[in-house]
């Protein structure tokens, strides 16, 4: 059953899933008035009874809203954040959250900040700005959020991860809870030439800390008044194909080298701001991530 309304100037449908945990309200083609951001498909996973409560709630946002409730993207898979959501509320380990599912228009390039071989890239600079101000301002105009910096959360996987943490760091004063699952912090560095001559030279090109990421990031790090609270993980395995001989080794890799730059440089505190967990039979897929994610959730919203 799915029924159309209006919130916010913005066409959406209404559909229940049957999950315990909440319903969701769908805009398929949002479109913040004033913004020349194409129309882009945004699911809201709302609590159950949130018609009928006065409360207001934490909010998380979360990249590739295409397969965090239902089969989509590249491998038609799912995290399916709606039952993880609601075995967390059925055994009371977590508030209740608004969860604001944005999917991508061009992945690759709205995720990136830094040349990747042979890929689109260069748009998470007005990524992350539109996320802070059209979606997070829609949000919090049409809908009952706690929209303190420190009750928002950002997240993803991936490129998807990456995009999160670079977000937080740009709009610490929007988003100050950051999960980056897997990130692909590699990109800029191990990104801009043919894979395929790293057999030769070796996976390594330059250091995190001289990257235009963390050259990006620095201002937000290095400042206490502004400190995130921050989930990196990254999976072990290396066997079943690209995504975990690679994509997963070099996640591994640069997570490694941020883990050590936040505690190091920049005076992050293991698990008090920061949160690291390496899984080993993590792999680079939606399955792995999904496993983790009452883990992440706790962390950030436990009762």
């Amino acid at each position: 059953m799915a029924d159309k309304f209006t919130k916010g100037g913005q066409e959406a449908w209404f559909h229940d899933q049957g999950h315990w945990g909440g319903f969701f309200h769908t805009y398929d083609s949002f479109q913040v008035a004033g913004s020349d951001e194409q129309p882009r498909k945004i699911h809201i996973f709302l609590p159950r009874d949130y018609e009928v409560s006065q409360e207001n709630y934490p909010v998380i946002y979360m990249n590739d809203g295409d397969t965090a409730f239902f089969p989509g993207g590249a491998y038609d898979k799912t995290w399916n954040m709606a039952q993880v959501i609601t075995r967390l509320y059925l055994r009371s380990q977590i508030r209740k959250v608004i969860v604001v599912a944005i999917c991508p228009l061009n992945r690759d390039y709205e995720y990136t900040h830094a040349p990747v071989w042979n890929h689109d890239w260069g748009g998470l600079y007005n990524y992350a700005k539109y996320l802070a101000y059209s979606v997070k301002g829609f949000i919090d105009d049409n809908y009952r959020t706690i929209p303190d910096a420190d009750q928002t959360m950002i997240l993803g996987s991936s490129h998807g991860g990456l995009a999160a943490f670079y977000t937080a760091t740009q709009y610490p004063d929007q988003f100050r809870c950051v999960a980056a699952l897997s990130p692909s912090f590699w990109v800029g560095l191990d990104s801009t030439i043919d894979i395929s001559l790293f057999e030769f030279f070796g996976p390594f090109s330059g250091h995190l800390k001289e990257s235009e990421l963390i050259a990006t990031a620095y201002p937000t790090l290095q400042n206490p008044h502004q400190r995130l609270k921050i989930y990196l993980d990254w999976g072990l395995v290396r066997e079943g194909g690209f995504h975990n001989t690679f994509i997963e080794e070099r996640a591994t890799a640069r997570g490694r080298e941020m883990q050590e730059l936040l505690v190091q440089d920049f005076g992050y505190q293991e698990n008090e701001n920061l949160f690291v967990v390496e899984d080993i039979m993590g792999q680079h897929t939606e399955e792995s991530w999904s496993e983790r994610m009452e883990k992440v959730l706790s962390i950030f919203f436990c009762i």
